[in-house]
């Protein structure tokens, strides 16, 4: 059977991958640790639960607006008021089926063929495929460890040329924690102010920041670039909702109208029922936020120390997000039962075969010589989990 050419050109999401086998051999039986998923090990919070039972026993079951209720649009408006200073209209927000769909809608709207996006790389397993799912050309740019995976402003001046359209900035960053202090960002958008190109703002690990500077995204640094940011974000890492898919948009009328256009057609309205737990979630009690960001931060602080007691093995300490990204290239070369270790996805492989610990290949970011583990799992996992790779390593020569 002959499938579209668009299929060829794209690949499975690794992350979901490797969580999906990871839970194919717990099911056999198989005594896995997990590192591979990118979600919150706690349970969604029981005020959010609550108002999603209302809901449905209210019968608030039926299609709402396709780009979300008036109630939960005036939520997000409120939430980024709050939070992050802007100020914007029920017409320049778009609720969509999780902040990939808001991600996935944005590139169609905005991308025609050649169109160019700049991601830096490490980058977020989706980001090139979305933009290749719309006919656009990915420009990756190569961050530096030593730099802390962040994109220099003479990089991103470098990449821009006459097609592109857009830059990607996911601060704190999947899958390295990067995140991007006030200046930091400052300086990128000096690069971009008398340009005619779009920043997609990644926001969605906004409240996962361990730095000792205050979230910041490219337009609340630079006012003069809200008329070019679509701000992207969502509950499911902060609310622990990931299943319940609801991201949002704000930007640029045009471009939400779009946005709006296209998800008309590919899925309408997200889940009525998830709408009211997400107004709940934005309006509601934050604590929940604060005791899950102090618990992210115990556990980073233990899983760097841990892997860099592995020899072989270096890890920078994450800004953000809850996800580390050692570096593991001192590994390669050597060989288990006469098979060599060259790079991250055969590395993955024995930690899986060899320790029962499933991890994600650094290649699927972008980045051969890393590999990505989620400490969105507990203390205990975290400790029997690293142990087990430490001991894995130990039998290399």
């Amino acid at each position: 059977m002959k499938l579209a050419a668009r299929v060829a050109k794209i690949k499975p999401s690794e992350t979901l991958a490797i969580t999906a086998k990871a839970n194919a051999l717990k099911a056999e039986g198989r005594d896995v640790i997990g590192f591979g998923a990118g979600e919150p090990d706690f349970d969604t919070p029981v005020n959010i639960k609550a108002a999603a039972i209302k809901a449905i026993e209210d019968g608030f079951t039926k299609y709402t607006p396709v780009g979300g209720t008036d109630e939960l649009k005036e939520a997000i408006m409120a939430k980024l008021k709050r939070d992050n200073g802007f100020e914007y209209k029920r017409t320049q927000i778009v609720v969509s089926c999780g902040a990939k769909h808001t991600l996935y809608n944005l590139a169609q709207a905005l991308l025609d063929p050649g169109d160019e996006v700049i991601i830096p790389s490490p980058y977020w397993v989706s980001y090139p495929d979305i933009v290749v799912l719309a006919c656009g050309q990915p420009v990756i740019v190569n961050t530096l460890e030593k730099d802390g995976f962040k994109m220099k402003p003479e990089h991103l001046q470098a990449a821009i040329t006459g097609r592109t359209r857009a830059v990607v900035i996911n601060s704190p960053a999947n899958p390295t924690g990067a995140a991007y202090s006030p200046a930091e960002l400052k300086a990128l958008a000096n690069v971009l102010l008398d340009k005619d190109i779009l920043v997609i703002s990644d926001d969605i690990y906004e409240k996962m920041l361990y730095a000792d500077f205050p979230f910041a995204n490219i337009a609340t640094v630079e006012p003069k670039m809200k008329d070019r940011t679509i701000v992207v974000n969502g509950v499911s890492k902060a609310y622990a909702m990931t299943g319940w898919r609801i991201g949002y948009a704000a930007g640029p009328e045009e471009i939400i109208a779009a946005i709006n256009k296209i998800q008309s057609q590919n899925t309408s309205n997200p889940a009525s029922i998830s709408q009211k737990a997400a107004v709940e979630a934005l309006n509601g009690d934050q604590k929940i936020v604060t005791t899950m960001v102090g618990e992210f931060r115990k556990r980073r602080d233990i899983i760097v120390q841990l892997l860099n007691e592995i020899k072989g093995v270096k890890c920078l300490s994450p800004e953000g997000a809850f996800y580390v990204f050692p570096n593991v290239s001192g590994v390669y070369g050597l060989s288990y039962k006469g098979k060599k270790i060259t790079d991250s996805t055969q590395l993955i492989d024995y930690l899986l075969d060899e320790a029962n610990v499933a991890t994600v290949p650094g290649a699927a970011f972008g980045s051969d010589d890393h590999i990505r583990l989620s400490y969105a799992t507990s203390l205990k996992n975290i400790e029997e989990g690293v142990k087990r790779i430490k001991n894995a390593i130990a039998k290399l020569d």
